[in-house]
């Protein structure tokens, strides 16, 4: 096979942002969201979101076409931009941010078998943890044998996210009623959910979530046919998810109100589209859930374990994470993976996570990448580098980058304290790998302004276990 035709074209690349974005969050969307905000809310976070995401979203266009040399994924604009332990922190906090993702993933799967088998409860019992368990070491044995890409199974997936979101939007829609939407438009009725404002950020991170993989097409960049259809990727997947994602959660709270959607069991897209239809509604949902999850549970362990790869491989990371089997699959970055995997699902069982926690997490962790991003593309507009002449594009491109750091900013706010104290628990770890992959190549682990930065990650992690151990603070 030639060079060019193992190149991916435009409708690869968006294949891969739209792939990545749609997941397992969007069944849940109906109850993760409601849980939040009611419907006036909604619309006002919905707002906030499409315009910072579609800015990150042109941050991320930009950043393709300027720094075509940056081909590793979302972490090397922080590297570039801010310093090797800027990068390596981002690429850790993406790293985990997938694996959380995964466990969400495992305890959605099981909540949607709750269904049919109640003992798997929410997808956090005993049982459903111990199948999840077995689950996960029988993907991570089948990946150890090579099985990386299967077109049946990737094929399947698809038509089983498609088909049902497609049914669920055009049945919604015809029986959404103005009435029930705007019956406590603003959740006056639900004292709990609190001001307009606190529930617009309190919804925050769940619309993260649901978009991360918004960078999908930049983590491939390197095998774009034209290096310009990595951007354009970028923003019609996030147009096209962004409408899917609006239409499920606006026309959910047209059909039950704000608490009925509170109250659902995951996935709530059943429990909405049985509401309308009756049982083989829920059925077609959870079903679909399930095929899709399987196949995103063996896509998503490979690329946890390709994150740490692929930083090895430019010493981010350290180099035992390099190593590759027979089969070539990265052993050693799959097993670090899934120990972690394994060990929050331990956690999740013994501190009752929920799903919605879970993605709550992993959002979090997820705006260390965003956050650095978005700065790197402001400093080169600040600099001037890469633009020479194009000052109108300059002043284009800092605008928008201002406006896409602006929303990062905005997203630690509505993260709240405690999210942003576990995920200094989870950042400060990785201080370990770092010191090992410095010391591979000879370097200081720090620079003078990088231990400030580290001071103050130790410090709220530190004040984050005492939380933990105090019972001031759970998961």
């Amino acid at each position: 096979m030639s060079q060019q035709t193992q190149k991916l074209r435009l409708n690869a690349l968006i294949a891969l942002v739209v792939g990545s974005m749609i997941g397992g969050g969007i069944f849940s969307l109906p109850q993760n969201i409601a849980e939040q905000a009611a419907g006036g809310a909604v619309l006002i976070g919905w707002s906030i979101t499409a315009v910072g995401m579609l800015a990150l979203a042109f941050v991320f266009q930009t950043l393709a076409n300027r720094k075509p040399e940056l081909d590793s994924g979302v972490y090397a604009y922080a590297r570039a931009g801010f310093g090797d332990y800027m990068g390596f922190s981002s690429a850790w906090g993406y790293w985990i941010s997938a694996w959380l993702g995964n466990v969400g993933y495992f305890v959605l799967l099981f909540s949607t078998l709750g269904y049919f088998f109640p003992v798997f409860g929410q997808g956090n019992t005993p049982v459903a943890i111990g199948c999840a368990s077995l689950l996960l070491w029988g993907v991570h044995f089948l990946v150890l044998r090579g099985i990386k890409e299967a077109a049946f199974i990737n094929q399947l997936t698809t038509i089983a996210k498609i088909v049902p979101i497609v049914m669920f939007i055009v049945i919604a829609a015809v029986a959404f009623k103005a009435d029930i939407f705007t019956r406590d438009l603003w959740g006056r009725g639900t004292p709990d959910l609190g001001s307009v404002m606190d529930q617009v950020r309190n919804m925050m991170l769940v619309t993260v979530f649901v978009f991360i993989g918004i960078e999908g097409a930049s983590v491939y960049s390197g095998r774009a046919e034209k290096r310009s259809d990595v951007g354009k990727a970028t923003v019609i997947g996030f147009l096209g998810v962004l409408a899917l994602l609006v239409l499920v959660n606006v026309l959910s709270l047209g059909i039950m109100t704000q608490p009925e959607l509170a109250n659902l069991q995951n996935p709530s897209m059943a429990g909405v589209l049985k509401h309308v239809v009756g049982e083989w509604g829920a059925i077609l949902i959870s079903i679909g859930l399930v095929i899709s999850l399987l196949g995103a549970l063996l896509s998503w362990a490979l690329l946890c374990a390709e994150i740490l790869f692929a930083t090895s491989r430019d010493k981010t990371m350290p180099a035992f994470l390099k190593k590759e089997n027979a089969n070539h699959v990265p052993v050693n970055a799959l097993w670090l993976t899934n120990v972690m995997i394994q060990i929050f699902l331990i956690i999740t069982l013994v501190s009752a996570s929920t799903y919605t926690s879970l993605i709550r997490l992993a959002s979090s962790m997820i705006l260390v990448p965003y956050l650095w991003s978005a700065a790197y593309s402001v400093l080169l507009c600040v600099r001037g580098e890469t633009y020479s002449h194009a000052s109108r594009r300059r002043i284009k491109d800092l605008v928008v980058g201002a406006v896409a750091l602006s929303y990062a900013f905005w997203l630690l706010y509505a993260a709240g304290p405690k999210y942003l104290l576990l995920s200094a628990l989870l950042y400060a770890p990785g201080v370990l790998l770092f010191a090992k992959a410095k010391r591979e190549q000879g370097e200081p682990l720090f620079k003078h302004w990088e231990k400030l930065i580290f001071a103050a990650v130790l410090f709220t992690a530190l004040s984050a276990a005492y939380g933990l151990y105090s019972g001031a603070l759970t998961l």
